[in-house]
């Protein structure tokens, strides 16, 4: 399984924000995505990065995440 998180954190430069957020052409769906919320809590953990907003669908799985890369 993939890390979501941490592909996107290392895309990004200190300061700037990013949705996180599953990619279909990648086989991400909603329900595996959902592990990517535990990437981003251990990259909010360490201090590198900080969670800014959970979206969640109707149904309460989470479906996009919110975040800005503090180091």
């Amino acid at each position: 399984m993939r890390d979501i998180a941490k592909e996107v954190y290392e895309k990004m430069k200190v300061g700037a924000a990013a949705w996180i957020r599953p990619v279909a052409v990648k086989g991400d769906t909603l329900e595996s995505f959902q592990s990517a919320h535990d990437g981003a809590k251990a990259l909010a953990e360490e201090g590198l990065i900080k969670i800014v907003k959970i979206q969640r669908d109707d149904g309460g799985l989470i479906d996009a995440i919110r975040i800005q890369r503090l180091a």
